[in-house]
């Protein structure tokens, strides 16, 4: 089994004849998703998301695959094609854009409306074309078929990519539940068709590799959907993802059944919802939807608001309610449906949300207490069953957490791929497929990109390392006034404290080793700023450690006279 080694260099140039596979993200973590091939100095993408921050990423909005690797040769990108229209594999595409426009996006229907809307917003007019499950066509040296896949959003598909070099079957996300809501089948058929004609790799989703046996059909949940819908006695409040269209269909159906009017809460869920009725993938009674600030003239027990936060993001519409920070208040009765599974690395956020929203007297219903929701990702029965119809000649495990792909690779041996076949790989590792084997040839740049605002890669992970400390510790700032010539301390240090749960009465000990440090370094002829801000931070810095036991940031200020 092929692994990645901490101490890869550069990769050779590609061989003739060699198909390169690089992913820039979605390897040992959930999002982020985009895949680099190339192949005779031609590259083709698929995908392109973003990741969510985590808590310890404060003020990151988003983060972005590294470009730096395909940057020079932006010229040479055939097209992006987009798998589904999830914002882990589309959110990024605006950004990528900003450096080439005319990238042509290849999608299905209802992905190419969700992120042409998304580049709307970004005053961008992409260059898209339309494909759908079947169909053929070929950019540049990559011949592509698209494989209809059920997902957790409607218009899925799968890549089929046929070069010089070999084949390759990119599954995307994707489940087989067999009784899907909108009756488009994953295209097993096509997978055994592709299978035969000999695959040289296949990449597919490992999110849930780990879960044994086969998906609950979606179908099941409408019952436990509406049984919320008959307990409850006021208000629902619904979250989930801003493009899980077949969830908010099954809430639109119990609140029709039960007579309730339905208010869309938050832009991306409003923009969503709009695209998907307007494409006939969403079908919502002429009268049920009403506008949100009209919710609160509804009677309790007829209104319905569908929004998004069902991974307790700080900003999502649900958060700011469990906050009491949004216009619609929680009140004692209200029941809250999370309809989404729980991303990993986002239980404390959810458990927070839960406790807020419980405070108020909401009544929670998640999916560890009922039956709301079911995965989109298929577990490891139907991953076998895909290893044994595609039989692939090499298998490389993506989209997934470490475990994740470590499970979905012993998998593949079990359907018997030679575990010397199996690339476990992780973002930035360099993968070729070459005289039909799959092998690890070095590694590029595939760092974490943030988006802070307007801003895209000014943020690094040393500034977030400083926002850190400055959340949890607090600063301490020294102002020393010092001469110019001789470097002796003029007047008394001040020390102004932000955070730090340091008394003002406290600094006199501090001060006074300050003014013993500064005159000795005075005597020792010591007078570069550099060296004397050191040792301030160092003599601030341990006395803090010793009288406190804390780290905060020291911000030594000296001012020369």
């Amino acid at each position: 089994m092929s692994h990645p080694h901490p101490d890869l260099s550069s990769p050779p140039p590609l061989a003739e004849g060699a198909l390169r596979i690089v992913a820039l993200g979605g390897l040992g973590e959930i999002g982020r998703n985009m895949t680099v091939f190339e192949y005779g100095g031609r590259l083709l993408i698929v995908d392109c998301g973003v990741l969510f921050p985590e808590e310890e990423q404060p003020g990151v909005d988003l983060i972005l695959p590294d470009f730096e690797y395909i940057r020079g040769r932006l010229d040479d990108v055939e097209a992006i094609i987009l798998t589904h229209g999830h914002e882990d594999h589309i959110g990024g595409v605006p950004f990528l854009l900003r450096e080439r426009a005319d990238i042509p996006i290849v999608g299905s229907r209802l992905t190419l409306a969700l992120i042409s809307a998304k580049l709307g917003e970004h005053r961008i007019n992409p260059v898209t074309i339309q494909v759908e499950e079947g169909e053929r066509h070929d950019f540049g040296p990559f011949g592509l078929e698209f494989f209809a896949v059920n997902h957790s959003i409607p218009d899925a598909l799968a890549v089929g990519i046929r070069t010089p070099a070999g084949s390759v079957l990119h599954t995307g996300d994707f489940k087989m539940d067999q009784l899907p809501l909108d009756g488009r089948l994953t295209d097993l058929a096509g997978f055994a068709r592709f299978g035969d004609e000999g695959v040289d790799l296949l990449l597919s989703d490992s999110t849930n590799a780990e879960q044994p046996g086969f998906v609950i059909h979606e179908r099941n949940l409408s019952e436990a959907i509406d049984k919320v819908f008959r307990q409850a006695d006021k208000r629902i409040v619904v979250a989930c993802f801003a493009s899980h269209v077949h969830r908010v269909q099954q809430v639109i159906d119990s609140a029709t059944k039960h007579g309730r009017k339905i208010a869309f809460v938050g832009r991306s869920m409003v923009r969503n919802m709009n695209i998907a009725r307007d494409l006939g993938y969403l079908t919502i009674p002429g009268d049920t939807v009403i506008d949100a600030r009209r919710i609160d003239d509804m009677p309790p027990e007829k209104a319905v608001l569908i929004c998004t936060g069902s991974q307790g993001e700080p900003m999502s519409a649900l958060s700011r309610m469990a906050n009491r920070d949004h216009q619609i208040r929680i009140e004692e009765g209200d029941t809250i449906l999370l309809a989404s599974s729980l991303i990993p690395g986002n239980e404390n956020s959810v458990n927070r949300v839960i406790n807020g929203l419980t405070r108020w007297g909401a009544k929670v219903v998640h999916k560890g207490n009922a039956l709301v929701h079911v995965s989109g990702h298929a577990p490891a029965g139907e991953l076998l069953y895909v290893l044994n119809m595609v039989r692939p000649r090499n298998f490389m495990p993506v989209h997934g957490e470490w475990r994740h792909m470590r499970a979905h690779a012993d998998l593949a041996k079990l359907a018997g791929v030679p575990s010397d076949r199996i690339v476990i790989a992780e973002d930035g590792v360099v993968v070729d497929l070459h005289k039909n084997r799959a092998k690890i040839v070095g590694a590029v740049q595939a760092g974490y990109v943030y988006v802070d605002g307007s801003s895209v890669g000014d943020v690094t992970d040393a500034a977030l390392k400083d926002r850190r400390i400055l959340g949890e510790e607090g600063f301490i700032s020294v102002v020393v006034a010092v001469d110019s010539t001789t470097g002796k301390i003029l007047g008394e240090p001040e020390i102004h404290t932000r955070g730090a749960g340091i008394g003002a009465d406290a600094y006199d000990d501090v001060i006074d080793r300050l003014q013993d440090a500064l005159d000795k370094a005075a005597k020792d002829g010591v007078n570069d700023p550099h060296q004397l801000r050191q040792l301030i931070r160092r003599s601030t810095g341990r006395w803090v450690n010793d009288t406190y036991r804390r780290r905060p940031m020291i911000i030594p200020v000296l001012v020369e006279v």
